[in-house]
Parts: structure tokens; sequence; C-alpha cells
């Protein structure tokens, strides 16, 4: 059994990938397309799998060296601060990899691109909420590390196929990619790849796409993987389980501001504009405000160039039944139609709404047949035709012009 240590760059492995020459692109666009087939080959195909330490890749490379594939497992390191008791969270993921690596049998590698992140993520993140917005770092990550640097490093690696253990699935289509939701509704990823280009998928597979959470446990039980019972990351991954407010205000100056009524009236004090979301309604501290009743407030505006968080007593005041993004990501290739019907979501697990797209210059439109609550700046609308995720656009400004 062959095992490498955590290693900062890759060391070259003892067989070398085969001359393609500019057939390059097509040759892996042949083992994509047949990526859960039999080989009748004297060489297995190489698949280089991303391994978070978590259940899911963790699966996904059992599946691939059960099928008779060439498995090596490569973990990504985004970011060097430990937690607040000191942990390398990083450290604690990586051992998780090298148990599971060691039980299959198959070698594994770590990479460093916490410079990469910090650079292509992290200054966005931090940008965005300096504007008062809400982003969404794990979209830019999927963009920025895993399907750039990380599927560069694979390839390095003499990678045949990229495999993780993300919640989707491809469809190869007439030579394009189809990004399509996967099997378990409730732990569709989609929306996170919203942003990835269709040629980014050209030699990537889902080996977990067509199962539930609840298979993917009970198979990683199976294969004996420490990693079966694991509990699912949750929340942005440079922060994990710290506070919120504290890890911001180490990087955004914060500063008490005004807190007003949507009719201008002085409630209170806030400790910082940039703290809190469109739609919130917890940890305001409103009360007892006169000619007001005793119901709850909601965050329903922000000024952060005057320091004021806007409140109101009406939940209606954050509905809008429209919403327009600048730039918009069309996956497979733009559409025919300049206006389509979709199905679409502002935000991860929401149940998909019925819309109408307008491409308007190189961003789009959306019109909901509903209306729709907080829809927030910074995030991400992503559309649908059926199963096929078709991209989406990072939102700029929501409206109520748009009823359909």
């Amino acid at each position: 059994m062959r095992q490498f240590a955590d290693t900062p760059l890759f060391v070259s492995s003892e067989r070398k990938s085969r001359r393609r020459g500019n057939n390059a692109a097509a040759y892996r666009q042949k083992r994509a397309l047949n990526a859960y087939s039999c080989y009748n080959t004297d060489m297995a195909p190489k698949v280089v799998v991303g391994m978070s330490g978590g259940v899911d890749s963790s699966l996904a490379a059992a599946l691939l060296k059960e099928q008779g594939y060439d498995v090596i497992g490569l973990f990504m390191r985004n970011w060097h601060e430990t937690d607040d008791g000191g942990n390398c969270t990083a450290d604690e993921d990586f051992y998780d990899v090298r148990r599971v690596c060691d039980k299959l049998g198959i070698p594994y590698f770590s990479v460093d691109f916490a410079d990469e992140y910090y650079d292509r993520v992290f200054r966005q993140f931090l940008d965005e909420y300096a504007k008062g917005r809400t982003p969404n770092p794990d979209v830019l990550c999927n963009r920025e590390i895993k399907f750039e640097p990380f599927v560069a490093q694979a390839r390095k690696m003499g990678a045949d196929l990229i495999a993780t253990g993300h919640y989707c699935r491809i469809r190869r289509d007439g030579g394009k990619n189809r990004l399509l939701r996967a099997a378990d509704e409730n732990k569709d990823q989609t929306y996170f790849l919203n942003q990835v280009r269709g040629e980014q998928l050209d030699d990537v597979i889902f080996p977990i796409g067509d199962m539930l959470k609840p298979q993917v446990r009970e198979l990683a039980e199976k294969f004996g993987l420490s990693t079966a019972r694991k509990k699912d990351s949750t929340g942005i991954c440079f922060i994990g389980e710290r506070n919120f407010r504290e890890f911001l205000s180490r990087y955004l100056p914060m500063k008490k501001g005004e807190i007003r009524s949507d009719k201008g009236e002085l409630l209170g004090e806030h400790d910082g504009v940039f703290y809190y979301t469109l739609g919130q309604r917890r940890g305001l501290g409103i009360g007892g405000v006169d000619g007001a009743d005793d119901g709850r407030w909601f965050v329903v505006g922000k000024d952060v160039t005057g320091n004021v968080l806007y409140v109101s007593q009406s939940e209606s005041a954050l509905y809008r039944s429209a919403l327009e993004c600048d730039a918009f990501n069309f996956i497979s290739g733009e559409p025919d139609a300049d206006e389509f019907d979709c199905m679409a979501r502002i935000r991860h697990r929401q149940p998909l709404q019925k819309a109408r797209a307008k491409r308007i210059g190189d961003g789009v439109r959306l019109e909901f047949e509903r209306p729709q609550r907080a829809i927030a700046a910074g995030q991400y609308a992503v559309i649908y035709d059926g199963e096929e995720c078709l991209g989406g656009g990072q939102i700029e400004r929501a409206d109520d012009s748009g009823n359909r």
C-alpha cells in the first residue's frame, strides 16, 4: 500500500500519463462520457478525487476504487487560521482524509490554495460586506478554486478524470456539459455551482449525484469508512463555529449607528450596519417603542454611507416581484431566446419558483409569478429548466414592477 505524507506541492507519480498531443481535450471528453463504464485497457483510468475529510467525498473515492479506477485523493488547504480553541480544522479534516485513504489503499496528497483563496474569494467577501451586501463565498470558491487551480493541479497529476463529492449530476449532450440537479433535492448543490463554466466540467464526474444522503452514509459504513457518521460541515468554511460578528470585526471596522423605522423614526442603536442581513428579525434590541405594536421588527434596508439600519414591523415590506443581475453565467451556453419561462431560486434550498427570464445586455431580469421575500443584493439568482441548472448571476437590485 502506497501512502504519501502531507505535501504542499504535487510529488510526481510513478506512472507517466499518456502522450495525447493536440487531442488532450477530446481524450478527456471521451473519458468523461464513459465515466461509469468498464474500460478494456491495460491501464486503469486515473481519477483524482477532491477529498474534504467528509463522508461524501470519502464515498466518492470508495465507489471509484471499487469500480476499478486508479484513484488518488487530493486535499485542499484554503485557510490557515485556527479556531477559537487554537485548533487548525484543516489538520483535523486532513487526518480524516488520511484514515479513509489508508482504509481504501489509495495514495493521497495535500495542496495549499490559501493565497489563491484569500485573493479570489475572501477579498471579494469583504468587499461585498463593506458595500452592505450579502455575499456567498461558497459560490466563488467553486468557480475560483475547486474548478480552477484544483482541477489544474489534478491534471498535472495525470488525471483522466476529476471527481468530487458534490450532490449534482452531469449530462453530456452534443458536446456540451449540462449541470443537473441531484437525486437528493434536499442536498442538491447546483445552486453553489451556478458560476461554473461548461468547459470547466469537461472531465469532471460526481459519483454520488444519483444517491440520497442516507444511502451515502449507509454505503460508507459498509465500506468501513471512518467518516460514515461524521457531521456535515455547515456555514462559511473560514468562519466555522466562531462568532460571525467577532470574526467580521477583525477585517471591517464597525461603529454604532442609528436604527430607524421605514417611516424615518429613530428607534434605537445598532452595533454595526455590516452585521445585519435583509429580513433579519433577531438581535435588533428594539422594544417598547411609543406608538408601535409589540410585534416583531424586520431589517428592510441598510444605508452603509450614513450607517443607518432601517426596520419595519410590516413583513410585506420585504417582498419584491422582480430582480436584476448585471452579469449572468449560462453554464452550457447562451439560450436561443431573449425571454423564456424558467424555475428559479434566490437562496440554497429554497423551493423552486416560477419566473420569466428576460435578457438585458450581459445580464438577466427575473420576474416572479409570486413576490419573493428578502431578495438580497450580493446573493445569487439561479435558474433551471426542468432538472438542468442553466446558470446564475449575482443579484444587484430588486423591485416591484415585475408582476406577471
